[in-house]
């Protein structure tokens, strides 16, 4: 999120701050950020970079919404964390309690079992582990980096197929009820 908050803070919002990430220093991927200089921004007073511990604090205390009531099968959701937990091998990426991947979560597109269309636009050239804190509220759209999942199932299908989980039906239906509940 640091890095975020600088660069949307400096690149988009032209906040009068500090952002530096010489990986963007490139003509032929970033043109525009090479061009305006926008890999190297260093203004003097910085007014933004000391604003941006208490961003980032205020960021993690935000509590993700809850579930509707009703809107998942909580004895099927309890199966399903443990598939989450176990079988399934989600929570070896999204760790739990914060189902997010603490410390490097940037992923290759070959880890990933996807094309690298979104990634080489990133100067990670990878895929972030997203957090699943709330996902109950991003149902409509797809999933994914790029939406290219239209539903939980796909994505699980996905997953499935790649890691070669050899989940049965009514373990993919479990573990769609945990992730609604999330």
């Amino acid at each position: 999120m640091p890095y975020w908050n600088a660069y949307v803070a400096n690149t988009q919002m032209r906040g009068q701050g500090t952002f530096f990430d010489p990986r963007m220093n490139d003509p032929e991927k970033y043109p525009i950020a090479v061009k305006t200089g926008d890999w190297n921004i260093r203004h003097k007073p910085d007014l933004v970079t000391p604003k941006l511990a208490d961003l980032h604090v205020y960021q993690l205390a935000l509590i993700a919404p809850k579930p509707p009531e009703g809107s998942f099968d909580p004895e099927a959701a309890a199966r399903g964390e443990v598939l989450f937990n176990g079988k399934a091998t989600c929570s070896n990426c999204h760790v739990p309690p914060l189902y997010s991947e603490p410390g490097y979560a940037i992923h290759t597109p070959e880890e990933m079992g996807i094309d690298a269309f979104q990634a080489d636009r990133s100067p990670t050239n990878g895929y972030r582990t997203a957090p699943l804190a709330g996902l109950w509220t991003h149902q409509k759209g797809g999933f994914y980096h790029d939406g290219r999942f239209a539903t939980l199932l796909d994505v699980i299908n996905h997953y499935n197929s790649l890691f070669k989980l050899n989940l049965t039906e009514q373990e993919k239906n479990d573990l769609i009820e945990f992730l609604k509940s999330q």
